[in-house]
């Protein structure tokens, strides 16, 4: 079998570099859909065996969660389909079960967009290095040819899930020894509307915690019409800040469209920033894993863009940081290559050796609760310990000639600074030729001609200078 280039660029559209994702109708239809499902069956052989289906809220996702089973069980696969959930909680299904996944959803992006999140068996991710490619060509083949059927189809079965991916995590962080808080919650019309209520309130039958939350944008809308489900942009943290401030509120959560991320603000309004979360969490986990196995070597992975809080952290706590480059699936590679205890982004994706490796919004976020609710301090108080830098925030900007722009960086801080070449360039400030410390990242986008800029230092003077000087060379 062969597949034409019609359809090689076809797929090419929507299927990135760790997932598929594409506008509803154009670049993804169910002809495509029952495609990839009958290719992510072979790829994963997955014929007589189990696959794991769920979708998020989106219009286009139930739909095109039936046609993933009608391509999957044309191969031979029998579907077992959660329905609505998040994409952690898919996941869990995809460990717990030990079968490999598909979760629909395009994550915080506007709702004409969905898209498709592979996971092998015990939720290992897939790449295009991993198996998205492979499937990406095979999927080709039966968009050109048809897709053959097996002499024995698949079986669909509806399985709901929730209440035992409520209680895994209850078991993990156990919540109901601390302080009574009162939470606001931003579910952004995502899919946190299902799962806030079953893991921090009694929706799915788990005793109740000491624990007052207020909904914000509970109802589940693939349409967004409140916002976009992506607290990473300030403008949609709005909303959730002056509602705590309202509320009088210890502090409140942002999840994203399916709930894999979550974003967290103080009493005052303000955000705490994803790295010292990952600060937070990941003294807990360090500590947890110290407490089964004293003498063991302990890891901790971070990405080059963390704050340098972080990994400070991680080596106080007596655990030795990993650095990485940025990419969801590279990630949760590393966790199961190191077998790190934890992991954490920038970008509010936290990684757990106890949640097989696999990024779970939710469970920060109850580690949050854990930790911040056994001490007296306001959130803000709390926080800032984790937080003692100044950070530029990721700044886009288009460029033309990349190599030149890097160029242009080199030639302004040699001698000024260490270069490093992990992921873009890293440049960091040698001790003794500045007085405060500072360092920053310029990576190209894998998509776009864009730029994405990083910077840090001890003070915001000068994080500012650096990243004023630094944005006028690679926009020169």
């Amino acid at each position: 079998m062969a597949s034409d280039s019609a359809q090689d660029a076809r797929l090419d559209a929507v299927v990135g570099a760790y997932d598929v994702r594409g506008v509803v109708g154009e670049g993804l239809t169910d002809e495509v859909v029952e495609a990839l499902a009958a290719a992510f069956v072979d790829e994963v052989d997955a014929a007589g065996s189990p696959v794991v289906v769920g979708h998020d809220m989106r219009d286009s996702s139930p739909g095109f969660a039936e046609a993933f089973a009608r391509g999957a069980t044309a191969r031979g696969a029998d579907v077992i389909s959660i329905g609505l959930c998040s994409t952690d909680e898919s996941y869990y299904a995809s460990g717990s079960l030990d079968a490999p996944a598909a979760m629909f959803t395009a994550s915080h992006n506007p709702a004409r967009y969905n898209g498709i999140k592979f996971s092998r068996a015990g939720a290992e991710a897939m790449s295009k290095a991993t198996g998205l490619s492979a499937i990406r060509d095979r999927a080709a083949t039966y968009l050109a040819e048809g897709i053959p059927a097996v002499a024995t189809p698949g079986t669909v079965d509806s399985r709901d899930v929730l209440t035992d991916y409520a209680s895994y995590l209850r078991s993990l962080v156990p919540l109901d020894g601390i302080r009574p808080l009162t939470i606001v919650v931003d579910a952004g019309n995502g899919m946190g509307g299902l799962t806030v209520p079953a893991v921090l309130e009694t929706a799915a039958g788990l005793p109740a915690l000491p624990l007052t939350i207020i909904p914000l944008y509970f109802e589940l809308d693939g349409t967004f019409p409140n916002h976009e489900a992506n607290p990473l942009e300030p403008k949609n943290l709005v909303d959730l800040q002056k509602a705590v401030v309202e509320h009088g509120a210890d502090l409140g959560l942002a999840f994203d469209g399916d709930a894999d991320r979550c974003f967290v603000v103080d009493e005052k309004g303000d955000a705490v920033t994803p790295s010292a979360i990952a600060a937070i969490v990941a003294v807990r986990e360090i500590a947890r894993a110290r407490r089964d196995a004293p003498d063991a070597e302990i890891s901790v992975i971070h990405n080059l863009i963390t704050s340098r809080i972080v990994p400070e952290t991680i080596e106080a706590a007596g655990a030795t940081p990993v650095r990485t480059k940025v990419g969801h699936s590279l990630i949760k590679d590393e966790m199961r290559r190191t077998g790190a205890v934890f992991g954490g982004e920038h970008s509010a994706h936290y990684y757990f050796r106890d949640f097989w490796s696999a990024d779970n919004g939710m469970l920060a976020a109850m580690h949050v609760l854990a930790e911040f609710g056994t001490q007296p301090a306001p959130l803000s108080e709390f926080a800032s310990e984790y937080s003692p830098y100044a950070a530029s925030g990721e700044i886009n900007s288009t460029v033309a000639d990349v190599a030149a722009a890097f160029a242009r960086v080199v030639e302004a801080f040699a001698g000024r600074a260490d270069f490093d070449e992990l992921d873009g360039l890293t440049v960091t400030g040698n001790p003794g030729v500045d007085d405060d410390f500072w360092w920053f990242s310029v990576r190209p986008s894998n998509t776009e001609p864009l730029l994405r800029l990083n910077a840090e230092a001890s003070t915001r003077a000068q994080m500012e200078a650096i990243r004023d000087e630094v944005l006028a060379l690679i926009r020169a």
